[in-house]
């Protein structure tokens, strides 16, 4: 049974898994991705996960070996639209496809004016990865006409764009204007698939662990992070921006209407981050 959203029409998250079948997630091995992993398993879900590194997937596949459901995967450089084309054909093989979580993504810094190939490389994975993914599956998902969703992995770099990584803002602000067109698409075709934007907030997952070997106070964890994901999935939410032990859902919104406000008031860009505009947010931001 379809439900409304806002006024807009959506399937029931409750309907695809009533229909159950396969889900598939790119970086699946690690992090948030493994998080869905687990957290779909327990819903009854099938699994394909993919993911760059043969032995992490291996790792995941071992950890979900007792869930129940049958779990496969398939190495896949999401960058490459002919592996991904692969992982869909393998997708499709093993039956219907209920959700396809475009996920995988990189973290490398990068400069306005240097470092080209980090420009490059992140949005390889970064947007074109998830742009390969909603190519490669959403076609034949549309021709299977049965209930699923799409959900993209986006990032609140890619909403408030804040200054420090260029490269990975504007990837995740594409993958922002991908899923709006995707959504908007579907919605056009009459198809019975959502789409859905996945905005973690500060998540402690191996990328982070990387350089923090700890998990800071105020992150959340991927598993809290999934959990939250799927609540708002089951609401029809499209915008899922998930909050943090740091960050509450209020505050998320207040910085989103400060960032419009740049363009509307034709303030400084980053006027958020500018000397002159401190005071202004910091009172806006208040309430």
């Amino acid at each position: 049974m379809s439900q409304k959203s806002q006024g807009v029409e959506i399937m029931a998250w409750q309907d695809i898994e009533k229909a159950g079948g396969l889900a598939v997630i790119t970086g699946g091995a690690n992090g948030v991705g493994f998080a869905a992993a687990e957290f779909l398993a327990a819903s009854g879900f099938d699994l394909l996960l993919a993911d760059i590194s043969e032995e992490a997937l291996g790792r995941a596949a071992e950890a979900l070996a007792s869930s129940g459901v049958v779990v496969q995967t398939q190495v896949t450089d999401v960058s490459n639209a002919e592996a991904v084309s692969d992982l869909a054909d393998k997708a499709f093989g093993l039956g219907d496809v209920a959700l396809v979580m475009n996920n995988a993504g990189i973290g490398i810094g990068s400069s306005t004016w240097e470092d080209s190939a980090a420009w490059r490389k992140t949005f390889d994975v970064n947007f074109f990865g998830v742009l390969n993914g909603v190519q490669a599956f959403v076609p034949r998902m549309i021709a299977a006409g049965r209930p699923a969703a799409v959900i993209n992995t986006g990032s609140k770099q890619g909403i408030t764009t804040p200054p420090g990584n260029p490269a990975y803002n504007a990837a995740k602000a594409a993958v922002k204007v991908l899923t709006e067109q995707l959504a908007h698409e579907l919605r056009e075709a009459g198809a019975p698939i959502d789409a859905h934007l996945f905005v973690p907030g500060f998540t402690y997952t191996g990328m982070i662990a990387a350089f923090m070997p700890e998990k800071p106070p105020g992150a959340w964890t991927s598993k809290e992070c999934i959990t939250y994901l799927f609540q708002r999935v089951s609401q029809g939410d499209f915008y899922i921006l998930c909050p943090d032990n740091m960050v509450d859902e209020a505050t998320d919104a207040r910085r989103v209407l400060w960032g419009a406000g740049d363009i509307a008031e034709n303030r400084p860009p980053l006027s958020r981050w500018h000397p002159d505009w401190q005071e202004a947010f910091a009172n806006f931001e208040k309430g």
